[in-house]
């Protein structure tokens, strides 16, 4: 792709968002649900004119790992609320980790007998589809919650969660494949030590990336806290935010768990103790704007990228299979939270309110990384359409279903309590 195709596809990313809002605010349907609409659009206008976008599955992939991932690991750390983190550390990695793992396994368990052709979707498929579709990406739903003045702590359990969640999808998602592109794979010969080599390799790559993490954060926070220039201090947390993910993919670690870890450290350091509680008179409110500005250019670029390679073939032939998976993702999803949120139930400072529980559990929407994940597929292996197919239905519901309704069931749960 020349670099004036590239100029151009930001330009037009840009005049889309643009056109997505006053759309929105019209249709009363979430900004990301437009941007869905109007990138599909666009892109079958520019096949049908001869036009290639430059966009393919094998790219897909590159594109939001490398460059929109970094940037919305980074900003939702660097801009989550600190204090209301550490307080509920505890509820969110029970959430991202015990939680996904459970909903991993549950939507597995189903869909594999759910579609019932185990020599076209194999345990290993449903492990594969179960991993993709467990990683959350709430962005729609927390916007909508900070506009009805939510409680706080549900903003930031639900965005917690999602943070921690990708990375523990990513991980487990990287180890399933490799079994599947394994000579002569088989779920059935894994013996108890190969599962606890499988295991230990997981523990290695998560907290193996949180360590790169943490160095880099605590290395470059230092040096931002004696920094003077705005500016400067602007570049500096671009270092951290793509040297971390970089620096951990390097060394065959968890990109995004680095990542995220080094946008918390780096805050942390790099804020001054005077400003620390308040946050309008911290001298660095300029690098939270510049982040929120990347930000909404990646979640804008990745929305319409997903339009544009969506097909309507995949709707056609796979209806059956995201149906399927749709009603075992939401089963999972509720057994999982209820089931885990119950062991803090007994204690009054980590109890989260059923209301609350319900809420997340139609919150815990999918998106850039589900997508990412099933676009990074192998096409040799048997099943990658039929993966790729679902994983498109389950994002699609969550954003014309899920998002959408959000605000009418908060309203009503909420309000009563």
């Amino acid at each position: 792709m020349l670099v004036e195709h590239i100029i151009l596809a930001l330009v037009l990313i840009l005049a889309l968002s643009i056109v997505a809002q006053p759309v929105s605010r019209w249709s009363h349907l979430p900004e990301a649900s437009i941007l869905v609409v109007l990138g599909f659009v666009v892109s079958e206008l520019a096949v049908h004119y001869g036009i290639d976008t430059g966009l393919r599955a094998d790219n897909f992939q590159a594109i939001i790992f490398y460059v929109f991932l970094p940037v919305l690991v980074f900003e939702s750390a660097y801009n989550l609320d600190k204090l209301e983190l550490k307080e509920n550390l505890l509820v969110i990695l029970f959430l991202a980790i015990v939680a996904m793992l459970l909903t991993c396994c549950i939507t597995a368990v189903l869909l594999f007998y759910g579609i019932a052709h185990e020599s076209g979707f194999p345990w290993l498929a449903a492990l594969i589809t179960g991993a993709i579709l467990a990683a959350t990406d709430p962005v729609a739903v927390v916007a909508k919650l900070k506009e009805m003045n939510a409680p706080h702590r549900l903003s930031v359990l639900l965005e917690g969660e999602s943070l921690f969640n990708d990375a523990t999808a990513i991980v487990l998602f990287g180890l399933f494949l490799s079994m599947a592109a394994a000579a002569d794979a088989d779920l059935y010969t894994f013996s108890v030590s190969s599962g606890l080599a499988v295991f230990v390799k997981f523990i290695t790559i998560f907290i193996g990336g949180g360590l790169i993490g943490s160095i880099i954060g605590f290395i470059f926070g230092m040096s931002q806290k004696i920094a003077k220039n705005t500016v400067y201090k602007g570049v500096i947390s671009l270092v951290v935010a793509y040297g971390s993910y970089l620096a951990a993919e390097h060394m065959m670690v968890s990109g995004v768990m680095s990542t995220l870890v080094a946008a918390l450290v780096f805050s942390v350091v790099s804020q001054p103790k005077e400003s620390a509680a308040d946050d309008s008179a911290s001298p660095d409110v300029e690098i939270k704007y510049l982040w929120n500005v990347l930000s909404h250019v990646a979640n804008v670029s990745v929305f319409l990228v997903m339009g544009a390679v969506i097909t309507l073939e995949m709707f056609e032939q796979r209806w059956l299979a995201m149906l399927i998976a749709i009603f075992a993702l939401l089963v999972a999803r509720t057994i999982s939270v209820y089931g885990v949120l119950t062991v803090f139930s007994r204690c009054k400072s980590l109890k989260v309110p059923l209301a609350s529980q319900t809420v997340m559990i139609w919150g815990g929407l999918r998106g850039a990384v589900t997508l990412a994940l099933a676009l990074s597929l192998p096409t040799d292996l048997d099943y990658w359409w039929t993966i790729q197919s679902i994983a498109f239905g389950v994002v699609m519901f969550s954003l014309f279903v899920q998002a959408p309704t959000m605000k009418m069931l908060t309203t009503r749960l909420l309000d009563k309590h």
